[in-house]
């Protein structure tokens, strides 16, 4: 795979933000891992012996969940990946995770705490690729009066 996506884009987030969602939002987050986890770019984080990608993420999970909790978030589902049943054979991801937050405005003092930023390198170091897919829930039931 060529292409990886490990950070948002400045127009990804100006179109997040264009679609002026009103309350809960749920992040779905699909999450590939390296093999062995790549401090190179927070070598103040990383650990005497090195550590599996997976294990960076539980640092970064460990290190998080006090800020996610504290703007109003959690995790609403962790779970173990693998390759799909529809989709392409060839990818597969290591987890996926449901994030819930109030609101956008929550996710931004979420996402951008100084203290929270300062161990998001363990994220860095763990994924491989990623993708974030924002969702808002049809309360309605209907695909029509969404």
């Amino acid at each position: 795979m060529s292409n990886r996506y490990l950070e948002p884009t400045q127009k990804s987030g100006a179109a997040l933000f264009s679609r002026k969602i009103q309350g809960e939002i749920i992040m779905l987050n699909l999450l590939r891992f390296r093999e062995v986890a790549d401090y190179s770019l927070n070598p103040e984080l990383k650990p005497t012996d090195p550590i599996s990608g997976r294990a960076a993420y539980q640092k970064y999970i460990d290190h998080t969940l006090p800020f996610l909790e504290a703007t109003g978030g959690g995790i609403v589902f962790l779970g173990e990946g693998g390759g799909y049943l529809i989709g392409p054979e060839e990818e597969r991801w290591d987890l996926a995770m449901l994030i819930r937050q109030n609101s956008l405005t929550d996710f931004m003092a979420f996402a951008t705490h100084k203290e929270y930023l300062a161990g998001i390198g363990h994220r860095t170091a763990a994924v491989e690729d990623s993708r974030l897919l924002p969702l808002v829930e049809l309360k309605s039931g209907s695909l029509i009066n969404a």
